[in-house]
């Protein structure tokens, strides 16, 4: 997985400074997850921009994508996403086999967990042309819901 220094990530992210009863300052937590198409343009409070496909989106040159993690190991495998097919018919079945895919590849999600963990929102980019039935969709609700285990932990 290709990683910018973590430095680098956290200090783009902005915190803002919120006050407890003692009246010292403490950073609050902004930790979002968004989706967005890889091709739209990248905006300040993206936070951490991870493209999850597995292939480079057509036509997008590297340096305009301003992407900071290229996670291949959590898209959906080649068998999945050609057998889903973008079709909405198999949506829910979809669904069901990407989670196992990343119930089995769950390590792959930690940079993405720890970034979130420190305040820092994320972004996750694909090329599909659905925005409703695509693998950032799933991931995001994993990543939201939490439902599969950290990787290296028993429960």
């Amino acid at each position: 997985m290709v990683v910018k220094p973590v430095a680098s990530i956290a200090m783009r992210e902005k915190k803002p400074k919120s006050e407890n009863k003692t009246g010292a300052t403490a950073h609050a937590s902004r930790a979002r997850v968004a989706i967005k198409r890889a091709y739209e343009p990248a905006q300040p409070d993206d936070g951490l921009r991870v493209l999850v496909d597995r292939l480079w989106p057509r036509g997008l040159r590297k340096d305009h994508a301003r992407v900071d993690l290229w996670a291949k190991e959590i898209a959906p495998s080649s068998e999945l996403r050609r057998w889903f097919g973008h079709s909405p018919d198999r949506w829910e079945e979809f669904k069901k086999k990407y989670r196992t895919e990343l119930f089995d590849n769950m390590a792959q999600l930690n940079p993405i967990r720890e970034a979130l963990e420190r305040g820092c929102s994320v972004t996750l980019l694909f090329a599909a042309h659905d925005v409703a039935h695509n693998n950032a969709v799933v991931l995001k609700g994993v990543l939201e819901d939490g439902d599969l285990p950290r990787a290296g932990l028993s429960g």
